[in-house]
């Protein structure tokens, strides 16, 4: 990103208008570094963004990003207010994949109920393991101490293409 006088962003292939009131052309960005300097026109290199997901920060506007803090991972309560942490939301997430999981087999035990017909041996395997792993991602969410080790949690693939990490790595139905 380009900052005229530091404060005013100007894009390449659009004119501009300086302090002066003169009108830039649209090919400023050809400029040799020392006129773009000498005409205040900086480049501003942006900061990464954290990820939202486990961090909140300060946008200044300009690029820089500031003040950042890990989200909660455990519920706050502030001014009376509860604040849900982000652990408390990733399990509610997982009950909520473990039910929709579950659905996509759930003819099977009502047919089971309504008939009598027995529920294939690859299906109940299938919910069994379903429910064992939602079990096992609640525990390991509830037992990360810390954002580090709560983000390590979730599913990756390292440099030679293996799996780190057990969040929603679900089993999937054998046909």
């Amino acid at each position: 990103m380009w900052l005229y006088n530091k404060t005013t962003e100007i894009k390449s292939g659009r004119g501009w208008k300086d302090a002066d009131g003169n009108q830039q052309p649209p090919n400023w960005n050809i400029w040799d570094d020392a006129y773009k300097k000498s005409m205040n026109i900086e480049e501003v290199v942006l900061d990464v963004k954290p990820d939202g997901r486990f961090h909140n920060w300060i946008d200044n506007g300009l690029g820089g990003i500031s003040n950042i803090t890990d989200k909660p991972l455990d519920d706050v309560t502030k001014d009376g207010r509860t604040v849900t942490g982000i652990r408390s939301n990733y399990i509610q997430q997982v009950k909520s994949q473990q039910g929709s999981l579950l659905a996509q087999t759930d003819w099977v035990v009502v047919r089971k109920a309504d008939t009598g017909t027995n529920i294939p041996i690859k299906t109940a395997t299938y919910r069994a393991a379903i429910r064992t792993k939602a079990t096992e991602m609640e525990n390991s969410i509830k037992g990360a101490s810390n954002m580090a080790e709560f983000k390590n949690l979730f599913l990756s693939m390292d440099e030679k293409g293996n799996k780190k990490g057990s969040l929603f790595d679900w089993p999937e139905l054998e046909e």
